[in-house]
């Protein structure tokens, strides 16, 4: 009897087939919990997290979006591939192609995020600029990473003084990275500012045939965020900085361009 108990015993304390291993949900296999998905580094990222080597074929991805609120921060953005949030299994087995981001400011973390948007609030970032970094792991932590570099996307943030709004915009890539390719030329364009409360020149209509690109200039003496109905295109407005927005009118209709902030009309787009 003393024998079967130890037999019992030591069955419980291996686990799976008699090895050891860390613990897993249930319908979650011991190759899985074992760490199966993709091979551990001895290398970290900043935050002290053991890197998990995969394939580039195949590997997550993950871009990142920031853009101003109307009323405090940002909206954040990630736009994932190959990739899904798994709240309800964090700190279980690693699953390729599945976990959870961490937020980072310049190095700093942040926040961990389960989804595929955030609310950052201005009162987490200070006046100035700061890069915002979202990389993603695993459900055991480890960080997902291609040749020995983390799966990660960041921007450029930059926080005004309280009251005076933010912005944002892509950090630039690291040295040896490929450019980004331009975006085509835009078959027309249009010049607008908003100064003091108004448009200039007056709130008119843009005519444009359906295909054809537009590329809408904007500047605006205070911070704010462009708005195109319809296309659910948004653009930073930057105050006193001119921004520019391209977007091909692929939609027939009669489609405001607004801004947030100050809930001006710029123009009315009329796609035939």
């Amino acid at each position: 009897m003393a024998a079967l108990l130890l037999l019992l015993a030591g069955g419980a304390a291996t686990g799976c087939g008699g090895r050891a291993t860390t613990h897993h949900k249930p319908g979650t296999t011991h190759e899985q919990a074992s760490g199966s998905a993709g091979t551990l580094l001895d290398t970290q990222d900043g935050g002290g997290h053991r890197l998990r080597e995969v394939p580039a074929q195949g590997a997550p991805e993950v871009k990142l979006t920031a853009r101003p609120d109307p009323e405090d921060g940002w909206n954040l953005q990630l736009a994932v591939s190959r990739f899904r949030f798994t709240p309800d299994s964090v700190g279980g087995a690693a699953l390729t192609g599945a976990g959870h981001a961490h937020l980072e400011l310049d190095g700093r973390n942040l926040a961990r995020v389960y989804g595929p948007w955030f609310h950052l609030p201005a009162a987490q970032v200070p006046e100035g600029a700061h890069t915002l970094t979202v990389r993603l792991y695993a459900d055991d932590h480890t960080a997902w990473a291609v040749a020995g570099k983390p799966v990660e996307a960041a921007v450029t943030l930059t926080a005004g003084p309280p009251g005076q709004g933010t912005h944002s915009h892509p950090a630039s890539p690291p040295a040896g990275a490929p450019a980004t390719r331009p975006a085509p030329a835009a078959d027309r364009t249009v010049t607008l500012a908003v100064r003091d409360g108004k448009v200039v020149p007056a709130t008119g209509r843009t005519e444009l045939k359906r295909g054809e690109r537009l590329a809408l200039r904007v500047t605006s003496d205070r911070a704010d965020t462009l708005h195109v109905h319809g296309y659910d295109e948004e653009l930073a407005l930057p105050a006193g900085q001119e921004a520019t927005l391209v977007l091909t009118a692929d939609r027939t209709g009669l489609f405001e361009v607004e801004t947030h902030e100050s809930r001006l009309v710029l123009t009315q787009l009329l796609v035939r």
